[in-house]
């Protein structure tokens, strides 16, 4: 049994491992890459939300939370609640398997350190899972918990099309492993006057993976909901803070679910996917969260996963308002137990990176490569759940032992790359990963092998978008939260193992979280190609 088996079944079995040994490994162009710091107490690199200068944190329990303190020499005393629940923190790091090796062609080589002189830099492990290109900062909507607005900003930036498909042309050149998936954001991405030209665009380009993060509004008409389908559209991503109209009230300044509902039918009869995006406020939504995944679950047709983002606070904000709002990817997993009972916060719920095994002996096996996750275990919390014919919810980690599965493919993996024997290997994987299959707990009629086959959905995106997941077959769902930082919960090792990437107007290519928090190249990006908004407003009257 290798090291890391021995340590998974030392966590297991209840023990503890402060730090993992391992080898100082390096990117692909020969930088260091610091492991992620482990256990509790810590101290980890954050910034100063006042001044954003890189200064130290600790990090330690309370009360069963984990929260961050840290003080500025200049701006003085920080603290902030970062997770609610410390066993689940501590899990999320046990289930980490393993860090990227960056690019072979960083658009930065000598970085003045993290997170400042991004482009994506040499520091930087994780290769890009998803692209982001916002088209636009115009929106149809005024929310106070957005990112972008032109009209509050009082400017407008909006690429060309020429200048889109440059944006969209870059994260296809990065070595060894170019971009495949991109979204579309903004504001609000359906109002850029060329968006189905620019959709088709990313398709010639070799995207294979084509998504919009959207609030709907445009796609509650079906005439255009087809023009973007026949354009590449693959995916929605529908912009959905609860079922009760009280709550858009709120959240988006206006009565929103009734379009909501038709873009979801819409997407059902265009034969394209949902996914549903609830930015979680505490105080304001929380109580929606399980009313959200059963909507989800009456939709499974049509609606492939949810994708919650739990509240960032991109401005300065008093500490009892932040700590009254504050809302953390374990308080996610609560509330979906409390409110439907569904799946348990304890045993359900793994950080999204575990499942980076599962790539890793793919590639090793067949050769084909898929998107790795290695972004940080604290990035995002997930569970995949199977829905049967009569919407019966069984959690996969009930009829799974994902803990021993993950960690035998990647030991299996590891040998797997130094050997030539492949098919054996094919027959093994089908066979000797059956002891992880618990029959007396699966699904009525799900056979280990119907199991296994139904996760080539997972590889195959064209099996995963068909008919065959809908109500009348095989369906599960990904349930997931992203808890994007801001200035107060911020961690540098967080940032270099970013998995979500913006390809932005001045060239290079950013973290989501140094693009729209910390040192925020946002503003700084938009500012300089933005067109003062009444300016922009006689350029469309001529």
């Amino acid at each position: 049994m290798g090291i890391l088996s021995n340590l998974r079944k030392t966590l297991r079995n209840g023990g503890t491992v402060v730090e993992e040994k391992r080898e100082i490994r390096q990117t692909r162009t020969g930088a260091p890459i610091k492991p992620i710091t482990r256990g509790l107490p810590k101290t980890v690199e954050s910034l100063c939300p006042e001044c954003l200068k890189v200064i130290p944190a600790r990090m330690f329990e309370e009360n069963g939370r984990v929260m961050m303190e840290k003080t500025c020499p200049e701006h003085g005393y920080f603290k902030d609640l970062y997770w609610s629940d410390v066993d689940l923190y501590l899990k999320a790091e046990r289930w980490h398997f393993m860090d990227g090796e960056g690019f072979e062609n960083p658009l930065t080589e000598n970085t003045k350190g993290c997170p400042y002189s991004c482009g994506l830099c040499n520091l930087h492990t994780s290769t890009s899972c998803l692209i982001n290109i916002d088209l636009t900062n115009r929106c149809n909507l005024s929310c106070p918990i957005c990112f972008a607005n032109a009209n509050a900003a009082g400017f407008v930036v909006e690429p060309t099309f020429d200048q889109v498909v440059e944006m969209l042309r870059r994260p296809r050149e990065e070595k060894p492993d170019p971009a495949t998936a991109v979204q579309f954001a903004g504001g609000e991405p359906t109002l850029h006057p060329q968006f189905v030209e620019i959709i088709a665009a990313a398709r010639e380009l070799g995207y294979t993976h084509i998504q919009v993060a959207s609030n709907g509004l445009k796609f509650a008409d079906f005439d255009f909901t087809l023009r973007c389908k026949e354009a590449g559209l693959h995916t929605i991503y529908l912009q959905f803070d609860g079922v009760d109209d009280t709550v858009y009230e709120k959240t988006r300044g206006r009565k929103l679910f009734a379009i909501k509902d038709k873009v979801v039918d819409n997407f059902r009869k265009a034969g394209m996917k949902v996914v549903l995006v609830p930015t979680i406020v505490n105080t304001i939504n929380d109580h929606q969260v399980g009313p959200i995944l059963l909507y989800a679950i009456e939709n499974r047709d049509v609606i492939s996963g949810i994708s919650a983002q739990p509240v960032t606070f991109t401005g300065r904000i008093d500490a009892t308002e932040r700590m009254k709002m504050r809302f953390t990817l374990p308080d996610m997993a609560r509330c979906i137990e409390e409110q439907t009972g569904l799946i348990s916060t304890k045993d359900d719920w793994y950080p999204v990176s575990c499942v980076s095994p599962f790539p890793k002996f793919i590639k090793a096996l067949t050769g084909t490569k898929m998107v790795n996750v290695t972004c940080h275990p604290h990035c995002g919390l997930g569970t995949f759940i199977y829905i049967d014919k009569d919407d019966n919810v069984y959690p996969v980690t009930r009829f799974v032992d994902v803990e021993g599965f993950l960690t035998e493919l990647y030991e299996r993996a590891e040998r797997l790359e130094h050997s030539w024997l492949k098919l054996p290997a094919k027959l093994l994987f089908y066979h000797n990963f059956k002891k992880y299959y618990r029959e007396e707990y699966a699904p009525p009629g799900l056979s280990y092998f119907d199991f296994i086959e139904s996760l080539y959905g997972l590889i195959d995106k064209k099996i995963g978008r068909s008919g065959k997941w809908g109500k009348d077959g095989i369906s599960y769902m990904f349930v997931a939260g992203m808890h994007f930082m801001d200035a107060y919960n911020y961690q540098t090792e967080r940032v270099r193992r970013c998995v979500i990437h913006y390809s932005t107007l001045d060239g290079k290519i950013y973290p989501f979280c140094s693009y729209n928090s910390g040192p925020t190249n946002r503003d700084r990006v938009e500012r300089e190609f933005a067109i003062p908004l009444e300016e922009w407003r006689k350029r469309q009257e001529r």
